[in-house]
Order: C-alpha cells, then structure tokens, then sequence
C-alpha cells in the first residue's frame, strides 16, 4: 500500500463515500466539507510515520444552525454505510466532527462568533490555532461560510501586525547583548542558550515579515524551510546554534541582522533602519538595537489601544509570553477555565496604570 497525504486521503473520503450518502439520505442539505484543525496532515507535513495514531480518513462536517439537529441521523447514516477500510486504510468515523462554524472556532479560538472580535483578542490566539483554522483543505462548501471564516482569520489585522514585529524585536533587543556579555565573561553556556533563544525569536519574526502564521514546535523549523528568506538565514542562524564561542555567535548573528534590516526596507512601509550593526555603548560588542527598531515600528500603529499597550509594555502576543502548553491549550477552551485565563491574560496586557 503506497502512502497517501492525508489531504487527498480526506478528499476522496468526502468525495467518493461521505458525499454520496448525504446526498442519498440528506439531498437538500447545504453543508461544508473541509480537513482543518489539529494533525500533522492538516499543514500538509504527514509521513507514513504519522499513520501510527489520530491520523485515517476524516472531515469536518459543518452544519448551519438550523440544521444541527440532523447531525444525530447523519451520525448514524455514516455508521450503517461507511467501510471499515478506505485506500487500506481503517475507518474511525469518531475522528469525524459534524459541528458548526461558532462552535468550531469557539472551540479554537474561545471566542464567540456572534460578538465582534476585537483586536486585543488576537493577542490571545496561538498562531498554531490559526493555522488550523486557515490551514488544510476545503472539499465542499455550499453557503460559502467557511471560505469567508478563513478569509476573517487570513492573517493578523495590520496594528497587531505591526505590534508583534516590534515585539519580536524588542525580545531580540534585550538578550543580544547579553549573549555576548555572558560569553565574554567566559560562560560560552549562558550564551550559547541565550543564542537560541535569539534564533528562535529571529525565526518568529521571519514569520510576521513574511505574512505567514508559525506552527507550534514540532513544525517549526521545517515551515521556517519554506519561507522565502530562509535559504540567506538558515546558514547563519545554524552557525549562530552550534557556535562553540561568543565570537563566532555575534558573527553569525551580525550576518543575520543584515538580511533582517534588507528584509524590513523592502516592506516599504517602515522608515529605512541601518542595515549595519554598531556598538553597544562602550563596550567591544556590535548589535542590531533591536529595542530601538521596536519602538519605530510602533510609531506607525494606529489604534489608540494597541498604541498605548506598547507604551505600556512591549510584551507580544500568547506566543511570544510562554510556550506553555497546557496554558495555551487552556486559553483555547470555551468553559470557565479558558474565560479565567484570557481575563487574566488581557488584565497584564490592559490593565491601567501599569
């Protein structure tokens, strides 16, 4: 049995087994067929590895409104009539969701659909949730809802663009110079781990520069493989990781911040920022002045909240404050748990006087 991306297996599960029985049991039924959500086989990076669990043939099934209640004789149509194999593949029709779009995006996002989606809210959702949202494959779509759902969370609105550019560089601003102070202080250790977590807020930013939403680890150095700007990066941030002294880390960094400069010009939309490196002070360090790039680019956000938030504090989005997983997996949920975490999300984002 020769392997199957798990998008084109979806897509012939909906087209040649559960198509056909909705349109024999529910001829009138206007629904959306779709693979989003969690699974490696949703961003299109599923090997034969990944068959092992949660992976087979699936769809959502998005239902209007006022027509869940045929979900339960659907449920059961699909039960009496769908193979146990598809491809050669097992069936398990419980990886099957037949639910609608509030739900599925409450479910998502923990937020309702029915009341405006202000911009703070956006500070709360994990990118790799808009991934699942955005990401994966679209077989059928009768009212056009999903399509416009996707298009809603394409990607972030323009001030929370913005505002998590110059967060990224304000994280990269405040540990730069401390790789290398703790490396010319001989500990090559601390500054080889501040010198990941630079890459790593280098690669997030590369993300934003260009457009795209960054997937949650285990996907993150592979979807940084096909942005654009990786084939000039990826060499130096490679050297910059497994750099064995502080010296070669501030080379291969300096290279870095060249490219970023070049790539920030080429947006057109900021003030020109120097494409070369200076000095920290007086001492015999060169460095980017990511804080100082993170407070022009907040010059040209517009709304007088996400302004006075950067004023306030410079801190990024869920993702740039931890990488918990289970606090982001919380702030998802729609119960009281989830509501809790995004009000004490937004009281450190808002809160007055701070």
């Amino acid at each position: 049995m020769s392997f199957i991306k798990g998008i084109e297996l979806c897509r012939r599960f909906h087209t040649e087994v559960v198509e056909p029985i909705l349109s024999d049991t529910n001829p009138y039924l206007r629904y959306s067929s779709a693979l989003i959500g969690s699974g490696s086989e949703v961003l299109g990076y599923d090997t034969e590895m990944s068959t092992d669990h949660d992976w087979g043939p699936r769809v959502y099934l998005f239902l209007r409104k006022e027509d869940i209640e045929c979900s339960e004789q659907i449920e059961e149509s699909l039960h009496e009539r769908v193979p146990e194999q598809f491809y050669g593949y097992p069936i398990d029709l419980k990886m099957s969701v037949i639910t609608t779009l509030p739900k599925f995006i409450e479910s998502c996002l923990g937020v309702n659909l029915d009341e405006s989606v202000g911009l703070e809210d956006w500070l709360s959702f994990p990118s790799q949730s808009l991934l699942e949202i955005t990401s994966g494959a679209i077989y059928r779509d009768d009212t056009g809802q999903l399509s416009t759902l996707r298009n809603q969370f394409s990607y972030y609105p323009h001030d929370i663009w913005l505002y998590l550019i110059a967060s990224s560089w304000k994280r990269i601003g405040q540990e730069e110079h401390l790789m290398l102070r703790s490396g010319f202080a001989g500990d090559e250790l601390g500054s080889a781990i501040i010198a990941s977590r630079i890459v790593r807020d280098i690669i997030n930013l590369c993300f934003l520069l260009e457009r795209q939403y960054a997937p949650y680890p285990k996907w993150f150095g592979t979807a940084f493989k096909r942005l654009k700007c990786s084939d000039q990066l990826l060499p130096y941030l490679w050297k910059a990781q497994t750099a064995t002294t502080w010296r070669e880390r501030e080379d291969a960094f300096n290279n870095v911040y060249k490219r970023l400069s070049s790539m920030h010009n080429g947006l057109g939309i900021f003030e020109m920022i120097p494409i070369d490196v200076s000095s920290f002070y007086d001492r015999p360090f060169k460095v980017m002045n990511g804080e100082g790039i993170a407070k022009m680019i907040m010059e040209h956000v517009m709304d007088e909240n996400i302004r006075q938030l950067g004023d306030r504090r410079l801190i990024g989005n869920i993702d740039q404050i931890t990488d918990n997983t289970d606090f982001r997996n919380i702030i998802r949920e729609s119960g009281t748990e989830g509501n809790h975490a995004r009000k004490a999300l937004k009281k450190l984002f808002f809160r007055e006087g701070q």
